[in-house]
C-alpha cells in the first residue's frame, strides 16, 4: 500500500512540474492596444493581468507583424497577447473569448456627414488611416475610396483640419480619452460617427503545442469576466464605465468600477463585446451593475451612489494618447 500512495505521489509530482507557468507572448507596435515596455499597451496589460491571476507569468516579445505568427508556428513564442482571428489561424492556435474589439469610427470636421455605415457610402472620399495598421479586407479591397496613409492619429486630424483629407478612422477606445479628457476640443472641432464603420475582435491567442494550452485559455476566459465584474479591467483601460455581456445572457450591462457613478446617466460607455456608438448610447434600456449590484435603469441606481465625478490629477496623457487641435 505504501508503495502505491508513493508512485501516485511521483505521478503527481510529475504531472505538476509540466504544467506552464510563463508564457512567451510576442506582438508588434500597435499604440494604443500593444507597445513596447513602458509605453500604454492596453491589450497586452489586459492579458497579462489576467494571467498573472492565474498563477502564470509572461515574458513579452515586440517583434514586427510578420514574426509572430512565423515565431509561434516554429516553438519560438507560445502564443500572442493580440490577434484577430481567422479560420486559417483557428487549425493551429486556440482563441481567447474577444475581450476588445477594434471598433474603427469615422470621424470628419465639424458640419461633415458622419452618417456612413460602410465603405460603399464613401466612394471619392479620402479617409486618413495610420500607415501599417493592419485594418483588414475590408480596407485593403475598397474600392473608389482614396485611403491616405499618416503616421499618426495626430498627423490625421491635422490634414483633417486642413481639408487635405475628408475623414479619418480613429479607433473607438481613442475617442472614449477624447471625450473624456478633450470634450470641448471635440465638440468645437469634430464629429464623429454614430457607429463604427467596421469591428474587428481581439483575441489572446495561444499555440495549440502549448502544455495545458486548453485548460489556460478557460481559466483565462474566466478571469477576463471577473476583471469586468471587480473593476479591474476598467482600471487597465482608465475608464469608469464600460458596457459588456457580463451574465452572457445575451444582453448588455453598463458595469461601473467604482462608488461614483455620477449625477446623470452615462453617455460614453465604451462596448466590450459590441460595437454600437461610442458617442451616445441609450441608457434607459440596458442595466447597470454597481460595486456588484444590479439594477435595472437608472432610476432604480441608489442615489448614494450619484455624485458627481472628481477627475482629479488625472489627465489625457495618463493614457499617453493627446490630439493637438492647435
Amino acid at each position: 500500500m505504501n508503495k502505491v500512495i508513493l508512485l501516485l505521489l511521483v505521478i503527481l509530482s510529475i504531472q505538476g512540474s509540466s504544467q506552464t507557468t510563463e508564457l512567451i507572448l510576442a506582438s508588434d507596435v500597435w499604440p494604443p492596444f500593444t507597445n513596447i515596455e513602458g509605453k500604454k499597451a492596453f491589450a497586452i496589460d489586459l492579458v497579462t493581468e489576467a494571467l498573472n491571476r492565474i498563477d502564470i507569468k509572461t515574458k513579452i516579445e515586440i517583434v514586427v507583424f510578420e514574426d509572430i505568427l512565423k515565431g509561434i508556428n516554429s516553438g519560438d513564442f507560445d502564443g500572442s497577447a493580440a490577434l484577430w482571428i481567422n479560420e486559417e489561424r483557428k487549425t493551429n492556435y486556440l482563441f481567447s473569448i474577444p475581450y476588445l474589439h477594434n471598433q474603427l469610427i469615422l470621424v470628419g470636421k465639424k458640419g461633415s456627414n458622419i452618417s456612413a455605415s460602410s465603405f460603399s457610402e464613401l466612394s471619392g472620399k479620402r479617409i486618413g488611416v495610420i500607415e501599417h495598421y493592419a485594418y483588414g479586407i475590408d480596407v485593403s479591397d475598397a474600392e473608389k475610396i482614396n485611403f491616405v496613409r499618416g503616421s499618426s492619429d495626430q498627423q490625421n486630424l491635422e490634414r483633417l483640419l486642413s481639408d487635405q483629407i475628408d475623414y479619418m478612422l480613429v479607433d473607438a477606445l481613442l475617442i472614449q480619452y477624447l471625450l473624456k479628457f478633450q470634450v470641448n476640443d471635440v465638440s468645437e472641432y469634430l464629429e464623429i460617427g454614430p457607429a463604427p464603420i467596421m469591428v474587428k475582435s481581439l483575441h489572446f491567442a495561444l499555440s495549440k503545442n502549448v502544455p495545458d494550452a486548453q485548460k489556460i485559455m478557460t481559466l483565462f476566459n474566466e478571469e477576463i469576466q471577473k476583471m469586468i465584474a471587480d473593476g479591474s479591467y476598467h482600471n487597465v483601460l482608465e475608464l469608469n464605465w464600460i458596457q459588456a455581456d457580463l451574465d452572457d445572457d445575451g444582453k448588455m450591462e453598463i458595469i461601473l468600477n467604482c462608488q461614483t457613478a455620477g449625477k446623470e446617466a452615462p453617455r460614453n460607455v465604451y462596448s466590450v463585446y459590441t460595437s454600437p456608438s461610442p458617442n451616445y448610447q441609450d441608457t434607459t434600456a440596458k442595466g447597470y451593475y454597481i460595486v456588484g449590484k444590479y439594477y435595472s435603469c437608472w432610476d432604480n441606481v441608489p442615489q448614494q451612489y450619484k455624485n458627481e465625478i472628481i477627475m482629479g490629477s488625472q489627465s489625457v496623457e495618463g493614457t499617453g494618447i493627446k490630439l493637438n487641435f492647435k
